[in-house]
């Protein structure tokens, strides 16, 4: 799980015995410095973290993995990246008939299984030892810092990354190893600290990089002290801290730059559409581009820019995975009258929201959020050499019709611009992780549960009237509806399986709303298992396997 100090192979043993022999002949055996090796001529840490320009370039290879564990492994389809946290729970299922992701939780989620490993091994091996290095080198000599504030912000950056990966743990694993220094050398006795002493470790780290963090930034995608302060609300609501969570979100809530948007903007509001379309859009999730006061922090792609996608995927595939597959759909014929079109792109229909997204929710008639300009619920034949061309879809008259994979409501907040072509299937849109809307229901969770239920609907009705719905009133919350909520506004953003894990409502929410999964999740699934392959390697320290795996 650390990062070791390399040690020498046989080349370089080697090499200094070579140099060793040279040295006695030449008279200079007895300077030891000699044989010390400085790499110079590439990419390490002792090369590039010396001042802050090394410092902002380590900081953005985090940010980098971060983005590649969500979206590098989109053309597989079988989970493992962002999707994992959302199919398989309340509000998502698969499509496809040939993916079978959670569809039977007992022989998907295993100790062996890749999404369990992915996680784990995108935590530990690529941003807890990045991070950490990045904190053990800003106090080294070597290190040139204006003052003690410049590195401060940096060292508050990194806690920040790696508290946040440290919470997606807690809440998908429970209990894990704290790692929190460089290893020098391998490392086989790693226990796991109890879930509760990984979320005191995260709140420490988050606590100060709230302290460091600048309040505002010019470059997208940097952490400010808005995130520190949105994420520290989620993991004081998971300590039952509920007073230090309603303040760090009212922190956020109270900062005059950030708001919730509640009228048109950015370059589409010529176009039919609401504010809440809007804020999906193209170029609109940055606040530096589009004067968009919602973002507290988003995930950044760039379109043919060196290191600007990840890695394989090439992009947001968001829109790959969750959109219908429209394009197979026939007409009553039995001929297929549709094809693939800029304005939906390319989906392939892996994944589909279940009736609970699609229907249970809505009882509000006025909530834009369910508008035709934020969920398409209306397919049209647009083959102009057919026809039915222009002609409404009618799921009673279309021949062999595929509603759970081809016809289905269709999110449009996954939908991007054609930039790469219609057969592409992605788009190159920045993802939301944290906006304001989220931040007012974590402090509603912190009222619901200290039990003032009327500050709790409060919070929730700031965000409902952005939304045209009804208010809710103080008597209707319950935690149940504030995940309603919490989907209405947040579906395909929030990490939906972390939210019902740490809330203790994965299991009989899946059982309550997912078709596919509810007859196989069981009791046990609500974590986790620790991966197989970790418990056999720590060779000199036990580790239990969560209950029940």
């Amino acid at each position: 799980m650390k990062t070791p100090t390399v040690l020498p192979g046989r080349y370089t043993v080697l090499k200094r015995v070579l140099l060793g022999l040279m040295l006695v002949v030449s008279g200079n055996a007895c300077k030891d410095s000699v044989l010390d090796e400085v790499p110079l001529a590439f990419l390490n840490p002792d090369v590039v973290l010396v001042n802050k320009s090394g410092f902002d370039t380590y900081i953005a290879s985090i940010h980098a993995v971060l983005r590649s564990a969500y979206f590098e492994n989109d053309d597989y389809g079988y989970g493992a990246n962002v999707w994992d946290f959302q199919v398989g729970t309340d509000v998502g299922m698969t499509g496809d008939p040939g993916i079978n992701t959670y569809v039977d939780y007992r022989t998907w989620v295993t100790p062996s299984a890749s999404q369990v490993n992915h996680h784990w091994e995108w935590a530990y091996l690529k941003v807890i030892p990045r991070a950490n290095t990045l904190i053990e080198y800003a106090e080294k000599p070597a290190a040139v810092w204006k003052d003690e504030a410049e590195k401060n912000a940096a060292v508050g950056e990194a806690r920040f990354l790696r508290a946040y990966a440290y919470n997606i743990l807690a809440n998908l694993y429970g209990g894990v190893p704290i790692v929190d220094k460089v290893a020098s050398s391998p490392k086989l006795d790693f226990v796991r600290a109890t879930r509760e002493e990984v979320l005191a470790f995260v709140a420490k780290d988050l606590e100060f990089a709230s302290q460091w963090l600048p309040k505002s930034t010019t470059q997208d995608g940097r952490v400010v002290k808005a995130a520190a302060d949105h994420l520290l609300a989620e993991v004081y609501n998971n300590q039952k801290q509920y007073d230090k969570a309603i303040a760090s979100a009212s922190a956020v809530i109270q900062d005059a730059q950030y708001q919730l948007m509640t009228t048109r903007f950015g370059k589409y509001t010529a176009q039919p559409g609401d504010v809440f379309s809007d804020l999906f859009k193209d170029n609109n999730q940055n606040r530096t581009t589009s004067g968009n006061k919602e973002t507290i922090w988003a995930l950044q792609f760039e379109f043919q820019t060196p290191g600007g996608l990840p890695k394989s995927g090439g992009g947001n595939g968001t829109l790959r995975a969750w959109g219908p597959r429209y394009f197979a759909i026939k007409d009553p014929d039995g001929k297929t009258a549709m094809t693939v079109a800029d304005s939906l792109g390319r989906p392939v229909g892996w994944y589909r929201p279940t009736s609970y997204f699609n229907h249970l929710i809505w009882t509000d008639p006025n909530d834009i959020r369910n508008s035709r300009f934020n969920i398409r619920r209306d397919f049209y034949y647009n083959d102009r050499s057919s026809k039915y061309f222009g002609q409404r879809v009618n799921p009673k008259t279309a021949k062999d019709l595929d509603t759970m994979y081809w016809y289905y409501p269709y999110i449009r907040k996954i939908e991007g611009e054609p930039l790469a072509g219609a057969t592409y299937g992605r788009t190159f849109k920045e993802f939301y992780l944290m906006r304001l809307a989220e931040t007012y229901l974590l402090r509603a969770e912190a009222y619901l549960m200290k039990g003032d239920l009327q500050k709790a609907a409060d919070d929730i009705n700031v965000v409902r009237s952005r939304a045209k719905a009804k208010p809710v009133a103080a008597t209707e919350v319950t935690l149940d509806y504030l995940l309603d909520e919490r989907a209405r506004e947040l579906m395909l953003e929030e990490l939906r399986r972390l939210t019902l894990n740490r809330m203790g409502k994965l299991v009989e929410r899946v059982r309550r709303y997912n078709p596919r999964s509810g007859s196989t999740i069981q009791d046990y699934h609500a974590f986790f298992p620790i991966p197989q392959k970790f418990i056999d390697a720590n060779l000199a320290a036990k580790v239990d396997q969560n209950q029940g795996y």
